[in-house]
């Protein structure tokens, strides 16, 4: 490392992973002084070209000065970054502060000349974006606030990576040289190019793993069985289109194939490339495999051996070493102890899990962590029978295991702009990065739904999580503000998931409801009524319904301009078998199919003859006896119940694409659940295309904020404001706070109040009686100092002595109704926005809303209006109602102080007096603490290990 003549330690924080354009991954980290080979090998494979793009001269070579120069930092004023992948340099960037006059300075200069060399092998792949993020972000942590760098002309990739990294530059011209200057701090613009290069890699990533040209299954076992053995046959099974290897070090010398797969003792003696290798050998072993896999340039690596965090603090170290050698190699992992994945596309057909088939090509993305979750979801996607109807099939599957490396958030990437997956379904024990995985799930329900099964409990053994104070409610809330569609089992995910993925959203919550049963429609009205629905009075078609009477009551239902979907609820007639059920479903998919914009769901009372009619009405999977001379029939392993046919050729034909699928449910309590979950996201949908603004303000004084934080900070690393403190900083967001003055004696109190201006009130202020009135430690109204006195002494007498009460008197406010503000910085979620009624029934109730910060204007009209108590502020059962604008604005301006301050990591508003007009703020508080080397706003890095 570093001599102790430098003047910093070396700083180990900087060391990260990222993930390249390409997919790849790369390591960056300081240049230190036992870096002098790797520069000097790495400057020989960089081509004279490139060495005089760097230096503007022919420079074939570095010198001893140029090598000490290079390798030997301040960590201050000269840095150096490289990008290494299997611990050799392929990238370096480094800055060195100057003055104004150009040269060498210390600070407080605040501007670095910078300069990048990529090895020419590795041009193309991002690395240099990547490292200007790092090396931006180092500098902003050294009070370097601009960068400038002189490049070529000819130069143009260079100029590129500038150019387009979307911070404030201005450019000029001089002696054949291009004078780039920029601005390092983040922008609108920078962070949405970050974000975008953000999504492209990860996903790129992802895909590379679910779309292999090559497959090398290691710890193929010699005679059948083990996990190895059969994952190879279920690869071969599926007819992958690529090329599959077995690999068993100890596999006989002369032997060639394995169940007709050609066979190799090492992935090294493969010819030609591997882009994924399965593992499944004992966790002992994988360290070799994956050695000769990061060897022989095999892109990820999909880990299906135990053995690892799941089973202790040992297994918890070997699994970070995992992770530690394959990104070494620039390999992505899926795993440990992992299930596999699964990809339907014809072009690929991809079955590399332990699950014995495929299932039915469809347009359903699956994420479960668990493997036997997984499962479990595969088998409910494709019964037939008893639930609801296999009217969908699966474009890809992950099951991560422990997740050591990919996890939901690269996989949401992935599926973003899938064009395979309309619909995405995540079973989440839970969350690693929740900031990022709001922010990315944002995104991607804007265009295409994301329903969520989200762990209660603590996270499984094997999972690294950040630690959150937040309860499990207000994350889940926070993901209901991403318009992630939150479930809570995995019924619930299935269920929703089949109506997203083939019915269209409806426009509003007005539902028909129609069938052939009084009571079934009645059952179906209430739970509509129950889940915030408004559905329309049930229309009984009475037990002697044809087909044709359900083809014309649904039809003019779906005309009907005063419904935005349909319920069909249906009981068995006497005397009808299949023949009846396959005319139901035809007469309710061709009427749907003639109002094709709003969404059909049928409620099926012991009709598994009708769930199965409705999957075949569409042509959504082959009919048993359907099958042509050489097909193979076989029963399929998440339906035992019945059979299903297949082509000649082994594979499950697609959905026919745009048919109406019509998902059935054997409860209406279901059917209407998933329908609710359904109009809310179509709501949010349509809130998210107008989310509204972050008003500024012309008052607020963010400077002096920050000036009188940073004073406040230099007395120590956290601390809790005092009043005066307090009332200061909220003032300068135009925040203000009705003064509160002590009063140790009744004498004191009397003097306060003389200052105030009568009438007062007298509180309480001890921790164990403050914002309790309710047990008595509060005076109102007090007209004058008799009353005072009066209180006083009734409020020692029943609660002790002063110094043990702590009271205080303040001048009162206009009735109203009482509030509490809060906002938190989490460590794992980010800033969060809560707002709820004060006093003890909300806080028995759990009645607060949650929004991310920064929270727009739309957002906090959401936020105030979002509680089950918010009735009280609009005028319920006659009482006046309160200026819920100025509340909003309340909550928009503390949004703002907590985003443009880090620093600020709690305040508490209460109570928040909301009357008729304006607000009164009573109490307040907050808390400071430095702000994070790295937040949200820093450079791209995969979790560390």
């Amino acid at each position: 490392m570093q001599t102790s003549s430098d003047r910093h330690e070396y700083p180990a924080h900087w060391e990260a992973d990222v993930v390249l354009r390409d997919g790849g991954t790369a390591r960056v980290r300081p240049i230190t002084v036992d870096d002098a080979d790797r520069l000097v090998s790495f400057y020989e494979q960089v081509s004279d070209e490139s060495k005089y793009y760097r230096f503007f001269a022919p420079y074939p070579r570095l010198s001893a000065k140029d090598v000490h120069r290079f390798t030997h930092h301040d960590f201050v004023d000269r840095v150096g970054l490289a990008a290494t992948i299997g611990g050799e340099f392929i990238a370096t960037v480094r800055y060195d502060r100057i003055g104004t006059d150009g040269m060498p300075a210390s600070a407080p200069a605040d501007e670095a000349e910078v300069a990048f060399l990529v090895q020419d092998a590795h041009q193309g792949r991002g690395v240099a974006s990547a490292l200007l993020e790092h090396v931006a972000a180092v500098a902003r942590e050294r009070g370097i606030r601009r960068f400038a760098a002189e490049v070529l002309p000819a130069n143009s990739k260079m100029i590129k990576v500038f150019t387009d990294a979307g911070y404030t530059q201005k450019r000029s011209f001089e002696d054949g040289v291009v004078r780039l200057e920029f601005d390092l701090e983040p922008t609108d613009r920078s962070l949405a190019v970050q974000y975008a290069r953000e999504q492209r890699a990860e996903g790129r990533s992802v895909q590379r793993l679910l779309t292999p040209g090559s497959v090398a299954v290691i710890g193929t076992g010699r005679t059948p069985g083990g996990v190895g053995r059969n994952v190879l046959g279920n690869i071969r099974d599926a007819g992958f289109r690529g090329r599959l290897h077995a690999v068993n070090k100890a596999l006989p010398e002369g032997q060639k194939e394995v169940d007709g797969v050609p066979a190799h003792r090492s992935v090294r003696d493969i010819d030609g490339p591997v882009d994924l290798a399965i593992v499944a050998v004992p966790a002992e072993h994988v360290p070799e495999a994956v050695e000769e896999c990061g060897r022989h340039g095999v892109q990820g690596l999909v880990v299906l051996s135990a053995g690892y965090a799941e089973s202790g603090p040992e297994g918890r170290e070997r699994q970070r070493e995992l992770v530690r050698h394959a990104r070494a190699y620039g390999m992505r992992i899926i795993g440990p102890n992992a299930f596999g994945i699964i990809n339907t596309s014809a072009d690929v057909r991809l079955n590399a899990s332990l699950a014995p088939q495929m299932p039915r090509p469809g347009r359903i993305g699956l994420f479960a962590q668990s493997g036997a979750i997984g499962i479990a979801l595969l088998s409910r996607l494709h019964r037939r029978g008893g639930g609801v109807t296999g009217v969908s099939g699966v474009s890809t599957f992950v099951s991560s295991g422990n997740r050591a490396d990919v996890s939901g958030n690269d996989v949401l990437q992935y599926w973003y702009d899938d064009p395979d997956t309309d619909v995405v379904l995540m079973y989440l024990e839970s969350i690693g990065n929740p900031r990022k995985f709001t922010r990315l799930a944002r995104r991607t329900a804007a265009a295409k739904p994301l329903v969520v099964v989200q762990g209660a409990g603590s996270a499984p053994q094997g999972h690294a999580v950040r630690a959150t104070r937040l309860p499990h409610a207000t994350v889940s809330a926070l993901l209901r503000q991403a318009g992630v569609i939150r479930v809570e089992t995995i019924t619930e995910l299935v269920d929703t998931g089949l109506l997203l993925a083939r019915q269209p959203l409806p426009t509003g919550a007005r539902v028909a409801i129609l069938g052939n049963s009084e009571s079934l429609g009645l059952l179906t009205y209430d739970a509509c009524l129950s889940e915030g629905l408004r559905p329309l009075p049930p229309l009984d078609l009475t037990t002697a319904a044809s087909p044709g009477d359900f083809h014309g009551a649904l039809s003019r239902a779906l005309a009907d301009d005063a419904c935005d979907a349909v319920v069909v609820t249906a009981i068995p007639a006497v005397g009808e078998g299949s023949a009846g059920d396959a005319a139901l479903a035809e007469a309710l998919r061709s009427a749907a199919e003639q109002v094709p914009g709003k969404p059909v769901l049928v409620v099926h009372v012991e009709l598994g003859g009708l769930a199965e009619a409705l999957s075949a009405a569409a042509s959504t999977a082959p009919q048993v006896g359907s099958a042509t001379s050489g097909t193979v029939v076989r029963s399929h392993p998440f339906r035992p119940l019945d059979r299903l046919a297949t082509s000649g050729t082994g594979e499950v034909p697609a959905p026919r694409t745009g048919s109406r699928l019509i998902p059935a449910y054997p409860a209406a309590e279901r059917a209407v659940r998933a329908l609710s979950e359904v109009v809310r996201y179509a709501q949010w949908r349509r809130d998210a295309a107008e989310p509204g603004r972050v008003p500024e303000y012309e008052d607020i004084d963010e400077k002096g904020a920050a000036s009188l934080i940073g004073g406040l900070l230099a007395r120590g690393q956290g601390l809790t404001l005092g009043t005066e403190e307090t009332c200061d900083l909220l003032g300068k967001y135009g925040v203000r706070v009705h003064r509160a003055l002590s009063a140790a004696t009744p004498d004191d109190a009397v003097r306060a109040a003389d200052a105030l201006g009568y009438p007062v009130a007298l509180k309480a202020t001890a921790p164990h009686l403050r914002h309790r009135a309710d047990l008595g430690g509060v005076r109102l109204d007090l007209a004058d100092e008799e009353q005072l006195r009066r209180a006083y002494a009734e409020l020692t007498e029943m609660f002790g002595k002063p110094e043990e009460l702590r009271p205080v008197v303040q001048g009162m406010a206009p009735r109203g109704v009482d509030t509490v503000v809060r906002a938190v910085i989490d460590p794992a979620a980010g800033a969060v926005l809560s707002f709820g009624l004060a006093g003890a029934a909300s806080q028995l109730l759990g009645d607060m809303a949650h929004r991310l910060v920064p929270v727009t204007d739309r957002e906090a009209g959401s936020l105030v209006r979002s509680i089950r108590t918010a009735p009280l502020l609009f005028g319920w059962r006659g009482s006046t109602p309160v200026d819920t604008p100025a509340l909003e604005e309340l909550l928009l301006r503390v949004s703002r102080l907590v985003d443009d301050h880090p620093e600020v990591v709690a305040i508490t508003l209460e109570p928040v007096v909301v009357a008729q007009r304006g607000l009164s703020v009573l109490g307040a508080s907050v808390r400071l603490a430095p702000p994070p080397a790295r937040d949200d706003l820093g450079p791209r890095t995969l979790p560390a290990y």
